[in-house]
């Protein structure tokens, strides 16, 4: 099929075209458009070069719409409508953009983070259906690297995705404590050193989760720390 469209038309020049239509003047299109009125004028101009006949006419300082004008905005509007629904089709059958956020979060972010989260989203956009799925770091990251989640909220350490594919927007800082029995006499002058309780048996989260790298850390290993899954 021959394409007789002139590079010229895009979709933006439409969008400006059908803004001052609307709109009556430059000045108010910018404004609307948050474009300067320079960028407005050579939109028009270059778009009225592109379909090949004259839009408007000048009167003064104004653009008068012509009759080829308000033709060619009964199409664009079509163009327009029908494009957006074909991008909508576009998304559903990839699977995207079908008002639905797929998160992934630690089990111990469901008490208070993760509810604060959903309820500002949902106050900003209340039509969004959100899919929560709770599991490890591991098992978060291998999920949000096989596109089976969009967004992950896990615990990580400094700088450690910085080479990686994935953005990081930190959200809090948090800190892990030490708990021991009432009879074990702690240093509470300064922080802990797991190095200093490896032959002391711990209870921790399996691997995979945050805490078991911090043992790993420090050469404890799994073999004498009692592993447990979140319940």
């Amino acid at each position: 099929m021959k394409d007789d469209i002139n590079q010229e038309i895009t979709f933006r020049k439409l969008s400006v075209f059908m803004m001052f239509m609307a709109k009556g003047n430059i000045a108010r299109t910018a404004e609307a458009m948050k474009l300067s009125s320079v960028s407005v004028h050579r939109a028009l101009h270059t778009l009225e070069e592109g379909v090949g006949c004259p839009l408007f006419v000048h009167k003064g300082r104004n653009l008068l719409p012509l009759q080829a004008a308000w033709t060619l905005l009964e199409y664009c509007q079509d163009v327009i409508s029908l494009m957006n629904r074909g991008l909508e089709a576009t998304r559903k059958v990839a699977g995207v953009g079908q008002g639905r956020l797929r998160i992934g979060t630690l089990y111990s972010l469901t008490l208070e983070t993760v509810p604060r989260i959903i309820m500002g989203m949902k106050l900003r956009r209340p039509e969004l259906e959100l899919d929560l799925t709770m599991g490890s770091n591991q098992m978060l990251l291998d999920m949000l690297e096989d596109d089976a989640l969009d967004a992950i909220l896990i615990a990580t350490n400094e700088g450690e995705f910085n080479n990686t594919a994935f953005d990081v927007v930190p959200l809090f800082e948090d800190d892990i404590f030490l708990a021991a029995p009432a009879t074990e006499r702690l240093d509470a002058s300064r922080l802990a050193d797991l190095r200093d309780y490896a032959d002391r048996k711990f209870v921790s989260l399996a691997e995979g989760f945050a805490t078991y790298a911090g043992f790993r850390k420090h050469s404890i290993s799994p073999a004498s720390s009692r592993k447990s899954s979140p319940g």
